[in-house]
């Protein structure tokens, strides 16, 4: 990966709108958002440590604010694509150990396409809901998945760039968690030079059956815990695609992660808006070939895991 994740939580920290804790509020515009090489090394570590203080004071939540809904509406007549439901998919067999112990970032993908029942198990394993909670109103205030999230905020929204997926036409879709289904955005033509090119070139980008595309809406998180939002959406994000790494190493596939990317192509790509919602992170997903396990250890050459 090209970024660090110091960068990472810097570049949503600018993109966000969090207020400071206890500050007034203001009509006045927002100052203009800083480069980053504007800002110097000490004020980067405290963005990283969060704050000393009443981290979650003066928030939409402290103030009896609803939560924001945990998906993005679509439209009521939007025809949506079924997965493999969670209860009855059959992957993921693999023995832990032997899934972290061959894990590594994969580039390298053959012609051979996901099927439905392996694409609907990333999703799951990546974003699936597991069960939610709703206050006295009905609102939902926490929402439980198979990955981790600073207070349940679960802020990532998920699209697939496809490219070969048995049953499914190449283009963009949208992963609806609650429903556990795809919402077809459009169709893209010429899509894998697309995406190569909004990667700065890297071929594995194009090569992939699917590419996964996560975008952050910060306010999610922020509703919940104001300015240190950034801090948690970054470790989130390293929730979600580690789950992705191991899922894919299961089922005979690889992945690997992306932070080198142009971020206004990405954003016009799966249009979002790029304040409110922008691309985060991506990762590319692709059949591999399998690899002969080194002799007496059962392991690949180190070499090839860096």
């Amino acid at each position: 990966m090209k970024t660090s994740v110091s960068t990472l939580v810097l570049a949503i920290l600018l993109a966000c709108s969090c207020r400071p804790a206890r500050e007034k509020h203001s009509a006045a515009a927002p100052p203009p958002a800083r480069a980053l090489n504007e800002i110097s090394r000490e004020q980067r570590h405290v963005f990283l440590k969060g704050h000393a203080g009443d981290w979650r004071g003066d928030t939409d939540k402290s103030r009896s604010v609803p939560p924001p809904p945990i998906e993005k509406p679509y439209p009521a007549d939007a025809k949506l694509i079924d997965l493999v439901k969670p209860d009855q998919i059959t992957l993921g067999a693999a023995p832990l150990a032997t899934v972290i112990n061959q894990r590594r970032s994969r580039r390298d993908y053959t012609t051979n396409s996901l099927t439905n029942e392996e694409l609907s198990f990333l999703l799951w394993s990546t974003q699936g809901i597991s069960g939610t909670e709703k206050d006295h109103q009905g609102h939902v205030v926490n929402q439980f998945r198979t990955v981790p999230s600073g207070g349940a905020r679960h802020p990532f929204e998920t699209y697939l760039a496809v490219n070969r997926v048995t049953g499914l036409a190449p283009g963009l879709y949208r992963y609806l968690p609650v429903e556990h289904k795809l919402l077809p955005i459009r169709d893209e033509k010429d899509l894998p030079r697309t995406l190569t090119t909004a990667c700065y070139g890297q071929e594995h980008a194009g090569r992939a059956a699917v590419v996964f595309i996560w975008s952050a809406i910060p306010y999610r998180t922020e509703w919940a815990y104001g300015y240190v939002a950034p801090k948690l959406i970054a470790v989130d994000a390293g929730h979600v695609c580690e789950n992705l790494y191991l899922a894919a190493e299961s089922i005979g596939a690889g992945a690997c992660a992306m932070l080198g990317y142009d971020q206004a192509s990405l954003d016009k790509l799966i249009e979002v808006d790029g304040k409110n919602e922008f691309t985060f992170y991506l990762a590319t997903v692709g059949k591999v070939s399998p690899e002969p396990p080194k002799p007496g250890t059962g392991t690949t050459d180190e070499a090839a895991r860096k």
